[in-house]
């Protein structure tokens, strides 16, 4: 969406509101749905937009999740703290995504993360009562929900499984064999040791030693991005 950054800043009125239209239909929330449906949805329904700029943080860990937020340009993070008080990141999300949707309902309806702009971002929040309305008012977008929400409870179950390994070559295996590796030998990473180590909530070269180790043991070779499991077995040991 970051095409999109410069001009749906500067648009008002009617142009506005169709790009913003069709920027929704592609976010999964809104998947399936054409542009009239989603058109006559928000009609429906309040709703407001927010802009955040860069480093701006969007909502505290703990703070009571009661909108529904979705991304219209630039992207997210969204950290934890350990209990050592260590930073960790959980994820980036960028439009068209929603941030949190799976919290705005239940009991306890709490951002489990503090959201962060990564960049300059503009989103769509729609309080949980029109979020409600609009469950009944279209089938499509009240499955669209459900599914995502099903998605994001299986993707905080392999974030919970991973916070709970204690070194950080049994995070470094995880994400080896969650990338792909559990299927093949050979994967080319797709984040720097940068990101790699914000994720783990360690230090590069911290990461950098655990990754050099594993490769002097023979279960790992590096090649600059590109990473070959020589010995998969004691990779998947590690996670034990």
């Amino acid at each position: 969406m970051k095409c999109y950054l410069f001009f749906f800043n500067e648009l008002k009125g009617k142009k506005y509101t169709t790009l913003m239209n069709k920027i929704l239909e592609e976010s999964p929330i809104f998947r399936g749905l054409n542009l009239a449906a989603i058109e006559e949805l928000l009609k429906q329904n309040s709703y407001n937009i927010k802009r955040y700029t860069k480093n701006q943080v969007i909502a505290l860990m703990g703070e009571k999740c009661e909108t529904l937020m979705v991304l219209l340009s630039g992207s997210v993070k969204g950290e934890m703290a350990d209990f050592w008080g260590k930073s960790i990141k959980i994820e980036d999300i960028a439009a068209p995504k929603p941030i949190a949707s799976i919290f705005l309902f239940g009991k306890n309806n709490h951002f489990p993360v503090t959201v962060t702009a990564n960049e300059d971002v503009e989103m769509l929040c729609l309080p949980k009562s029109s979020v409600i309305q609009m469950f009944q008012q279209n089938k499509l977008f009240l499955t669209n929900y459900l599914n995502m929400m099903a998605n994001r409870t299986q993707f905080l179950t392999e974030k919970l499984k991973f916070l709970s390994f204690k070194t950080i070559r049994q995070k470094f295996a995880h994400f080896l064999l969650k990338s792909g590796g559990s299927e093949h030998n050979e994967l080319v990473l797709t984040k720097t040791q940068q990101e790699l180590s914000e994720m783990f909530g360690v230090t590069r070269p911290a990461l950098a030693r655990a990754i050099k180790e594993l490769e002097n043991d023979g279960i790992i070779e590096v090649d600059r991005k590109n990473i070959t499991i020589k010995n998969k077995p004691e990779l998947m040991k590690l996670m034990q």
